[in-house]
Formats: C-alpha cells, sequence, structure tokens
C-alpha cells in the first residue's frame, strides 16, 4: 500500500472480483471512451472462467487508487510470461533481451486479454487521478524489477497521461466503419451508393455467390440468443482456432458468463443452408461518448465453406444490421487491409511503453521513431485508395 503525494492509497489486487463492481463501472461510465469490455463483468468473466488466469500466462494484479472510500482510478493489469493475445507484437524486444542474456518475462501489460479493441484503460475521476495512477504503476514496476510496462490500445485521455509520464507511444492501424453524418444511411443500398462503382459491383458479386449458394441469415440479439446458440457459436469459434494449430482463447464458460451477465452487448449472426446453422458471427456492441451505440467485430467461425460467407457473415451482415439500428461505427477488429474494399477505414490506434533498462528503452525509443514514420506513410497511402466515390 503505497501513497501518493495527493493522499491517493495504491491497493493491487489479485482477482478483479475484489474491485466493487459498482466503483469500477461508475468510473467507466465516466470515460469519454467506454467500452463493454472494460466492464467489470467481463473481466470476471475472463478470469472465472479460467480464460485469463495465472495459469494461462495471465496474473492480475489490477491497480486501484483510492481517495477515503472512494475509488478514483484504476486498471487491469497482468503479470504477463508470454506475449500471446495481445495483438501489439513485441516479440523482437524479448528476443532482444535473451540475446542479451536479460530476462523480459515477467513483464506489466495494461490491456484487456485478447481484445484489440481502443478504448479507455486508465479508468480516472479526473485527470489528475489519471496521472497519479500511471505514476503509482510505473513505480510499482520498478520496484518489482520488472523488464517493462505496456499499455495497449489506449484512449485519447489514457495517451496524453502516459505522455506525461514520460512513455515512449507505439502506433498501429486498424479498420472502421463509419455511418454517414447526419443521422447515418438510409439502408444497406444507401451505403452501396456511397461507393465507387468497382467495390459495389465487387460487393453485390460476393453477397449474389452467397446467396446463390442457398444460405440465409438468422439474427438474434441480446437476451433472444440462446444456449444452443451460444453452443453453435462456440464450434465456429473453437474451430477456427483448431484450424489454425491452436486452443481457442476463451473457455465456453466466458461465453456463458457474458449471456448471464452482459447479454444486451451481444448481437449473433448465424448463416443456415437448409435449414441448419453452418456459421456464425459475433459483434459486440456498446455506447460512445455521445452515447450512439458501437459495434465492434469479434469472432467469428464456420463448419461448412461456402464462397465469400467470411464476408457477409463478417462485414455484410453486421454492416446491414448496424444502418438498420443507427449504429455509429463499426470496428473491424486488427489489421486487414482488405476491409477498405468493404468500406472500413484506416485509423490509428496507440499503445504506451517503458522499459526498465535504459539500453534497451533507448534502442526501443529509436525503433519506435522509425515505425511511427512507416505508420504515417502507411497511412498516407491507404488515404489514396477511397473506397468512395469521389466527390
Amino acid at each position: 500500500m503505497e501513497n501518493e503525494p495527493v493522499d491517493y492509497v495504491t491497493r493491487v489486487v489479485a482477482d478483479p472480483a475484489q474491485v466493487p463492481r459498482g466503483a469500477w463501472n461508475a468510473l467507466l461510465a465516466g470515460e469519454p471512451e467506454p467500452s463493454p469490455f472494460l466492464r467489470h463483468e467481463y473481466l470476471c468473466a475472463l478470469h472465472d472462467s479460467g480464460s485469463a488466469t495465472p495459469a494461462t500466462g495471465w496474473t492480475p494484479a489490477f491497480h486501484t487508487l483510492w481517495d477515503g472510500d472512494t475509488l478514483v482510478a484504476a486498471c487491469p493489469l497482468y503479470l504477463k510470461d508470454h506475449s500471446y493475445g495481445e495483438y501489439v507484437f513485441d516479440w523482437a524486444w524479448a528476443n532482444a533481451y535473451g540475446q542479451h542474456g536479460l530476462a523480459y518475462y515477467p513483464k506489466a501489460l495494461v490491456a484487456v486479454p485478447f481484445t484489440p479493441v481502443p478504448g479507455a484503460r486508465l479508468l480516472g475521476r479526473d485527470d489528475a487521478a489519471r496521472a497519479a495512477l500511471v505514476r503509482s504503476v510505473v513505480r510499482w514496476c520498478g520496484q518489482r524489477e520488472l523488464s517493462s510496462l505496456h499499455l495497449l490500445f489506449l484512449s485519447a485521455a489514457d495517451q496524453a497521461a502516459c505522455a506525461a509520464a514520460g512513455l515512449m507511444a507505439r502506433h498501429t492501424v486498424q479498420f472502421h466503419w463509419t455511418n454517414a453524418p447526419g443521422g447515418g444511411y438510409a439502408d444497406f443500398e444507401g451505403f452501396l451508393a456511397s461507393l465507387a462503382q468497382d467495390k459495389r459491383k465487387k460487393i453485390r458479386q460476393e453477397r449474389r455467390k452467397v446467396m446463390d449458394a442457398g444460405v440465409s441469415f438468422r439474427v438474434a440479439e441480446g437476451a433472444g440468443i440462446s444456449e444452443a446458440d451460444w453452443d453453435f457459436f462456440y464450434r465456429c469459434y473453437e474451430r477456427t482456432y483448431l484450424e489454425h494449430g491452436n486452443a481457442p482463447y476463451l473457455t465456453r464458460g466466458f461465453f456463458a458468463r457474458m449471456a448471464a451477465d452482459m447479454p444486451q452487448h451481444w448481437v449473433l449472426f448465424i448463416a443456415e443452408h437448409g435449414g441448419q446453422p453452418i456459421a456464425a458471427s459475433l459483434v459486440a456492441v456498446g455506447p460512445d461518448a455521445n452515447g450512439r451505440r458501437v459495434a465492434y467485430g469479434r469472432y467469428w467461425g464456420a463448419l461448412a465453406r461456402v464462397d465469400c460467407l467470411h464476408f457477409e457473415a463478417c462485414y455484410y451482415q453486421p454492416l446491414q444490421w448496424c444502418i438498420a439500428h443507427g449504429v455509429s461505427r463499426f470496428e473491424g477488429g486488427a489489421q486487414g487491409e482488405h476491409k477498405m474494399a468493404r468500406a472500413l477505414m484506416p485509423v490509428k490506434t496507440s499503445s504506451a511503453h517503458w522499459l526498465a533498462h535504459p539500453a534497451f528503452a533507448d534502442a526501443v525509443e529509436r525503433f519506435l521513431q522509425r515505425e511511427g514514420e512507416g505508420v504515417e506513410n502507411y497511412l498516407g497511402h491507404l488515404g489514396e485508395r477511397s473506397p468512395f466515390r469521389a466527390a
């Protein structure tokens, strides 16, 4: 237990359930960039389901700052003995440490496990509390002689707090779809009309292939997603990982917790053929800073192969749903330049990093400078390839 100069008290807990749910979620609700993935229920589900635990290389050390009995700042911090499930890659940094006889792991990570979605990570009552939280976390890492601290997919407020604390910034690129201003597109055809002719033609061709194959879609929302639907989705989700030679990150128990504790945040698209389900994609929904909904493409899988089914399940069906429900933005997840052809445009995402070893910190800072210039050039190149019709 440590005191900040402004009399905040830091408490570090090994189980997210030890933090009061109401206090945590109240801080999140006050953030300009809230995310359903930072809800107390979500983080507890990851832990309680065995998905993100010490046994899987995610040891919780959640940081909380208190002013008396009031929670004023908090963040989900994990000690990691690997770099899987993060989506901001530092394997080369770990290898460099190892080549010099230094231990890179365990490292500290402020992130939502397996969830490359930008948003608030440093929950704070105000900017001062957020800044105090960053200082407290860096100090804690130094006291435990950890190699490094990494804060991933940060909000603008988080980035400012980390920059003020002297952490190094790193940037990556994601692809997000944005609804039309002034109330959104009238329908999917209205959205297509905004695209260049070749993009419209391509999308229509891809959708027709799925329809001509006899595939239809059923949409289940919130509490309307049945246990059988969740079971089928998990079969698809698990198969996707196994086909790539990996075990899935998330357990079936995690999704059972989502159905029980956060049903309002999920939409499931189920592809059917001959009356039988053959594929599914899962989308999360949550509020943005203005109270409008944002959708997040998360997981997909298929038990049968149909040409263009992935595009239909993961992009066209969700976009059609977003337009019909006035959703302001659809985030397509990590990487994937091909998403631009579906009108998901490049967006810069940011992380922050602290390395304890001065020489390695200097080397990484130089690397990040070069990498950042490359990201800016890449964004400029992508900006010249807009899928939309010329004004």
